[in-house]
């Protein structure tokens, strides 16, 4: 199963502005804002992520309603996030 988790923008990677850091459930990794280059998330802001890449802007209410449904999922939402951990994008 893929899931689209919300992740907190924490910077933007000045060399890279495509590339921002994030903070997933305790989990930090770069993923990859480009598809958003029409309104770049900024610090502070949320996103929805999928396979590495940043797919919308979504509101900190909604991204609390949405990881509280994940973590439900159980051992879906654990590999999930054990993928996340895993990846790389630099």
């Amino acid at each position: 199963m893929c899931l689209g988790i919300p992740g907190e923008v924490i910077e933007v990677i000045a060399e890279q502005p495509e590339l921002a850091r994030v903070q997933v459930s305790g989990v930090r990794r770069v993923i990859n804002i480009g598809l958003l280059a029409d309104d770049p998330p900024r610090p502070g802001e949320w996103v929805l992520i999928h396979v590495g890449f940043g797919l919308s802007k979504i509101d900190e209410a909604e991204a609390a309603a949405t990881l509280r449904y994940l973590s439900g999922l159980g051992q879906a939402y654990a590999d999930e996030l054990a993928a996340l951990a895993e990846s790389r994008i630099e």
